[in-house]
Order: structure tokens, then C-alpha cells, then sequence
């Protein structure tokens, strides 16, 4: 009997570490990015036509992001165990049978259940969540063995902390920068080497050639299509993924320059100017707004300032949007700034930075630093200064670490 309790004991906290330990870093992850769990939500809701919901879908991602994380942290902590059980089994009744179904549709490249931080396929997301629901399972069955660290008269104030503190860091990071950043334009990337990928690991591409002779068509390869047969009609070509392989973490990085053609009194799209912009030796400003419909002008005249300091310095100054050519000329015209734009993808820029507008500052292709509209700094010498983006993120999640967990050892002892 003994040994029967011993083994249901370990496979309750096992069970417990896994799950809890699990929904803990997902919300984590997901709570540093808010904005970024929000967009994986809007491609949900075109793939579901939904999109009449795209209003509710930041709330929406605020408020998965912190159940997710109190789940997580209140079941390691022990604090209402059979409820928080019972929640955590019916979120996995619900994601587990939604996740094969995007395993088997695949309506987005990935579910962005880990963020940015760890992307892994539709399928072994379902995986995933095949063996939480089985952690589930057994904690709604032997919740009674689950030990807890609080006292039924400080749970209570163990839970309201732990809710707070979910809510007011996704919020921070909905209102700035992320505290972390784990996309490929984070400080010190290379942009450059992100786009890059050997042609020996990359996708392995087949072009097919459709001809049509007497009314019935025909596939052909690249090694036998009919191209000095004058009996095969050319109907089509098409390429084809051979074999998937592994795939440059910047994809969709292009910049085409916009300009007023005085002629017609129009702005256009001219040149790609990709590669000018990430070859430039001198330091260069990249002011982002995937909208200048949205864009937030609260803190307008500090990009002003920096334009300016940008063009008395030789420094070059770019607005990247996705906007229209005919938007670009309306705000331009109301807002005189005399920067030059640029035209670019809107995933590309929302996934730059969160901010709408933000400003990136790179050099050769290198991010040296970036900055939402609210944190853009005085230009002085300073802000060419180059961090070691790896040790401020450690004393970030250093500083995170201890504003979460102090006050729980703080409550942990007035318990005792």
C-alpha cells in the first residue's frame, strides 16, 4: 500500500512539474511579446473568417497570456487544487483536438504556443499537448496528493499576486519593447546573415513545364520538356517543393524606395534598395510604421530631432512603411518631415519592432539598438553606443526572476 503511494506521489509531481512547468513558460514567453501572440491570433481569425473579431483579439491575447501563466504558477504552488486542475484539464479539452486540427490544415506555419522564443511545427505542437492532457488527466485524478505551499488563509493573496503580476508584465511589454526580444531584428543581429542560407540546406525546388498537345496536357521536368517541338502547345510552368529544408530566419526583408515624381505631382514605388540600406557603413536610422493610418503621433517631434540630427551628421534616415504610395503622400504632406520612405512588408515591419512607430538604428545590417516612440532618445553620441545585448538580457530576466518570486517568499513567511 506504502509502495502504491509512493509511486502516485511521483507521478503526481512529475505530472505537476511537466504541466505546470510547461504552461508557466509558455505564458511567460508569450506575456514578454503580447503584440506578437495577438498577430498569430488575427491570421487565426482570416483562416476562420472571423476577421469582424480582429478588435478583441490584443484583449483576447492579454487575457490567455495571463490565465495561461497563473495556471502554470498556481498549480507548482499547490493554491486551489482541485479548481486549478480542473481548468487546466478543459483547457486541454479544448487546445488538444484544436491543435491537430491545424496540424491537419496547417492554417498558419506555426501555433505560436512558445512565441517567438521556441517555434516548433503544427504537429509537434499537438504532440505536445497530447502529453499534457495525459499530465491533466491524472491531476484531476489525484489532485488530493498535491502538496500545497500556501495556507488556505494566504492563498488568496498568493493567487491575487501571481494574476497581477501576469497582467501588468504583458501589459508593459503591449505599451513598450518587449523586455525580451527573440525575434531575428533583435540588438546585434545581423541582418544580413539572418537572410542568408546555404543553397545546400534549402528547399530543393522542381520547375514543371505543362504543354498541351492534342487537347490532352502533359508534365514535363526541366530535362525533357518539348521547348523545339512545334506539336506540344505551352500551357503552363510551375515550382514545386521537392524536399523542404531549412529556412533563413529573415525571409520577407525588402525595402523599394518611394519618391514624389514631380511630373504628375504622385508618389511612386521606385528601385529595391535592399541591399544599399544593410551595406552602408555609416551608421543608419530606420524609423517603422507598418501604418501611418494607426500610427501614433503622441511622440512625433522626437523622430524629427533625430531626422535632423541624422542629415547634419551624413547619417542616412529612412521611414519604412506599408503603407500606400497616395497614404505616403497625404501624411507626408501633412506632417512635412522630408525624410525619405521606403516601402516594405507590414509582417516584416510589425515583426522589426512592436512599436508603431519605432526606430531602429543598424550599422552594415548590424541592429546596434532600437527604441519604441515614447523611448526615443536625445541623439548624442551615446546611442551609438554598442551593448552586449546578452548580459542586459540576463539581468533582465534576473531583475523578473526576483520581482516574482520575492514577494511570494515574502507571503511564504508570513504564513509561517
Amino acid at each position: 500500500m506504502k509502495k502504491k503511494l509512493d509511486i502516485d506521489k511521483f507521478v503526481i509531481e512529475l505530472s505537476r512539474i511537466i504541466v505546470g512547468v510547461t504552461f508557466i513558460f509558455s505564458g511567460f514567453v508569450k506575456a514578454v511579446d503580447p503584440l506578437g501572440f495577438t498577430y498569430k491570433i488575427q491570421d487565426y481569425l482570416v483562416n476562420l473568417n472571423l476577421v469582424d473579431m480582429y478588435q478583441f483579439a490584443l484583449p483576447i491575447s492579454v487575457f490567455m497570456v495571463v490565465v495561461e501563466f497563473a495556471l502554470g504558477a498556481l498549480l507548482l504552488l499547490g493554491v486551489y487544487r482541485k479548481p486549478v486542475t480542473i481548468i487546466i484539464a478543459l483547457f486541454m479539452v479544448f487546445f488538444t483536438p484544436f491543435t491537430f486540427w491545424t496540424a491537419l490544415t496547417n492554417p498558419v506555419e506555426d501555433c505560436g504556443c512558445f512565441g517567438d522564443a521556441l517555434i516548433i511545427s503544427n504537429w509537434q505542437t499537438f504532440y505536445k499537448n497530447l502529453i499534457l492532457s495525459a499530465g491533466a488527466i491524472i491531476l484531476v485524478t489525484k489532485w488530493r496528493l498535491i502538496k500545497p505551499l500556501f495556507s488556505k488563509r494566504m492563498a488568496p493573496f498568493a493567487t491575487l499576486f501571481v494574476v497581477i503580476f501576469g497582467l501588468l508584465f504583458s501589459l508593459h511589454n503591449v505599451y513598450n519593447l518587449p523586455v525580451l526580444d527573440f525575434r531575428p531584428y533583435k540588438k546585434g543581429a545581423n541582418i544580413p546573415q539572418q537572410m542568408y542560407i546555404d543553397p545546400e540546406k534549402a528547399d530543393v525546388i522542381e520547375t514543371v513545364f505543362i504543354y498541351s498537345k492534342n487537347g490532352v496536357k502533359e508534365e514535363f521536368t526541366e530535362e525533357n520538356y518539348p521547348w523545339n517541338d512545334s506539336t506540344w502547345t505551352f500551357i503552363d510552368m510551375e515550382s514545386r517543393v521537392v524536399k523542404e529544408g531549412e529556412k533563413p530566419a529573415i525571409e520577407d526583408f525588402a525595402l523599394e524606395s518611394l519618391y514624389f515624381d514631380e511630373m504628375d505631382g504622385s508618389w511612386k514605388i521606385g528601385g529595391d534598395i535592399t541591399d544599399l540600406v544593410l551595406s552602408d557603413t555609416t551608421y543608419t536610422f530606420l524609423m517603422i510604421s507598418y501604418s501611418l493610418e494607426d500610427m501614433s503621433e503622441r511622440y512625433l517631434d522626437k523622430f524629427k530631432v533625430v531626422s535632423r540630427f541624422a542629415a547634419n551628421h551624413g547619417f542616412p534616415f529612412y521611414l519604412l512603411t506599408a503603407s500606400s504610395a497616395d497614404v505616403v503622400g497625404d501624411w507626408e504632406e501633412a506632417h512635412e518631415t522630408g525624410v525619405q520612405f521606403c516601402h516594405a512588408d507590414e509582417r516584416a515591419l510589425k515583426t522589426m519592432t512592436r512599436a508603431n512607430p519605432g526606430l531602429i538604428l543598424i550599422k552594415e545590417g548590424v541592429v546596434i539598438n532600437k527604441w519604441s516612440d515614447s523611448r526615443v532618445p536625445e541623439p548624442t553620441s551615446e546611442i551609438f553606443q554598442i551593448k552586449n545585448p546578452q548580459r542586459d538580457n540576463v539581468i533582465k530576466l534576473l531583475l523578473i526572476t526576483l520581482l516574482f518570486f520575492v514577494p511570494l517568499l515574502f507571503l511564504k513567511k508570513i504564513d509561517r
